[in-house]
């Protein structure tokens, strides 16, 4: 039996993917470290949906955490053949205010999680010459964000290694894509104390991601923007300076005063 395995999946884009796959049909593995939450949906879509779906809770910014997801659905004979790596986290603010243990946190969950469950499913979709890898980055990886430094350097890493995989896996039969939206509505602002009042761009629901993974997968995207602005704003970096271009991210995002 063939599994999507969606991390993040307790909230945010993550859920709103989850009910997107499955209302395809497809068997979900939901990892996130929100056991309540994820047995919740999971029941859900059980019902609703008619789908098989397993929980894997786990924390992600633990070291260990991707090998006892793989171990979790190799033990059980669960094959993924789409990941989708969705779970992440950032805090607002200077980057010389950051305490250190949420900086280990951020990179954990956004970079190296990401990098390892990669590298763990990757090796099987080859041997089956099938698989699709789906890495949500954002807008932010485009550029580094005032006040959201190692946020948008985290993204930068998923946009970046996406592109690279792309390349590499070119022939094998498996897809890679990043989706990288704008600002999008849930409760990752309050998270990372980034106060959604102040930001100077629209605020869009998780549907507008969970459109643009279906559109980049059909037309076989490398990165897809889901917004027109998105797509203005990542076309308009090709005109004007980088000391602006920073400088307009900062004033967007609004952490700091611009």
């Amino acid at each position: 039996m063939t599994f999507t395995l969606i991390t993040g999946a307790s909230m945010g884009i993550g859920e709103a993917l989850a009910r997107k796959f499955a209302s395809q049909g497809c068997n979900l593995i939901l990892v996130a470290r929100s056991s309540e939450r994820l047995l919740a949906l999971a029941e859900e879509l059980r019902k609703e949906m008619g789908v098989e779906v397993e929980v894997c809770v786990q924390d992600l910014s633990v070291a260990d955490s991707s090998r006892h997801i793989y171990l979790f659905c190799h033990n059980n004979n669960f094959d993924v053949d789409t990941l989708v790596n969705c779970a992440g986290l950032s805090c607002a603010g200077d980057f010389a205010d950051m305490p250190l243990q949420k900086l280990e946190e951020i990179i954990m969950v956004n970079v190296m999680s990401t990098a390892r469950l990669t590298r763990y499913f990757i090796s099987d979709m080859v041997e089956r010459k099938y698989g699709t890898i789906i890495n949500v980055a954002s807008i932010g990886g485009l550029q580094g964000v005032p006040g959201l430094g190692l946020y948008s350097a985290t993204k930068s890493f998923i946009m970046t290694l996406t592109e690279a995989l792309y390349g590499e896996l070119k022939g094998t039969g498996i897809k890679v894509i990043s989706v990288c939206p704008g600002f999008i509505n849930t409760g990752f602002f309050k998270h990372a104390g980034h106060d959604a009042a102040n930001i100077r761009l629209p605020i869009y629901g998780a549907d507008v991601v969970v459109k643009a993974v279906m559109r980049g997968l059909r037309k076989k995207r490398i990165r897809i923007f889901p917004t027109l602005i998105d797509n203005i704003l990542a076309f308009s970096q090709r005109f004007v300076t980088r000391r602006l271009v920073i400088r307009l991210a900062g004033f967007f995002a609004a952490v700091k005063d611009y």
